[in-house]
């Protein structure tokens, strides 16, 4: 009995030893270690007469809407992707801020949202979200960008492409 005892002591003693010396050793390592924050594209208000932001800075504040907006018109209201599905044949009607480096605009489609940010000659991915029961994958290359949502046989696609011109968004479902 005292036999046994030992052995699950000297093994307690030797786990316990070794997993502090791992917590220690990645804990050295990561702290040293720096992550650049999430950038964050300022957003304006829908308010024509609201002033530019002046500072393109990362920042979690809301700004403050101006006196004369109301709530109805800096925030208009969006259908649901399952109120209107958006076909290959007509693109969603895309919501639109200014940005200091291009236009951000957003596109709803029966899958997901995607937010590109258009410039004069080329595009950026903002964001890309997938509609509950929906899956995303994302492909970019230097002249284009295209983000699908599939949900079991179901595709959309949307493709942002800048290769012979300014950007131009496609939305394709198959």
């Amino acid at each position: 009995m005292l036999r046994g005892v030992v052995h699950v002591l000297a093994w307690s003693l030797a786990t316990g030893a070794a997993t502090t010396l791992s917590w220690w050793g990645v804990h050295t390592v990561m702290a040293d270690t720096a992550y650049d924050p999430p950038r964050a594209l300022p957003v304006t208000a829908a308010d024509p007469t609201a002033p530019e932001p002046r500072s393109t800075s990362a920042s979690t504040r809301r700004p403050k809407p101006s006196p004369s907006a109301t709530p109805s018109a800096t925030r208009k209201p969006t259908p649901a992707p399952s109120a209107a599905p958006t076909t290959g044949d007509a693109p969603p009607t895309p919501t639109a801020a200014t940005s200091t480096s291009g236009e951000v605009k957003s596109y709803a489609t029966e899958g997901g949202r995607v937010v590109f940010d258009l410039g004069e000659r080329s595009a950026t991915l903002v964001s890309a979200t997938p509609d509950a029961g929906w899956s995303m994958q994302v492909w970019k290359t230097e002249t284009w960008i295209r983000v699908e949502f599939s949900a079991g046989a179901e595709r959309v696609s949307v493709f942002c492409t800048w290769h012979d011109g300014p950007p131009r968004v496609d939305i394709g479902t198959y």
